[in-house]
Order: structure tokens, then sequence, then C-alpha cells
């Protein structure tokens, strides 16, 4: 993975990690439970979208390295990822 992509990564995370942590004081605050839910949507979403960004760098990287590797196999198995992340 190069460093963009890893850095991408974390970036996302650790907004996620930020948005946990609200949650949290949000909960200890006594906060509306419409607002939690809102909150825990938002990090599902940015969750998902440091996964897709996985998925992007391992097609990008992976797939294309090795011309000789089984693309077919390469690609079910990032499915059966993905799809086991949902």
């Amino acid at each position: 993975m190069d460093d963009a992509a890893r850095d991408d990564v974390k970036r996302r995370l650790r907004r996620v990690e930020g948005q946990v942590r609200g949650v949290i004081k949000m909960l200890d605050e006594g906060r509306s439970c419409t607002e939690v839910i809102q909150q825990l949507g938002a990090i599902k979403a940015a969750v998902q979208q440091a996964s897709l960004s996985m998925a992007r760098t391992y097609a990008c990287e992976c797939l294309a390295e090795d011309p000789g590797k089984d693309q077919v196999k390469l690609v079910d198995e990032l499915i059966d990822v993905l799809s086991k992340a949902r």
C-alpha cells in the first residue's frame, strides 16, 4: 500500500475515532436518542468510506501489480471480503 493511500485510510479512521468519542460523550450528557442514532449513522458511513478506500487500493495495487496472477480469483477474494464487511 502506498503512503498516500495509507494516509487516507488513517485520516478517515481518526475521524471515525473522534466521532465515536463524540457519541460516548453524547450518551454521558443524556442527549436524545435521535441525535445519537444520527451520529451512529455518520460513523457507519465513514467506516464504509474507509472500507471503499481500502478496496480501491486493493483493486489498483494488488490486481494490477502482477498480470500473471489469476485476476478472477483476486476479484472473487475482494468481493468475498467486501461482502463480509457489510
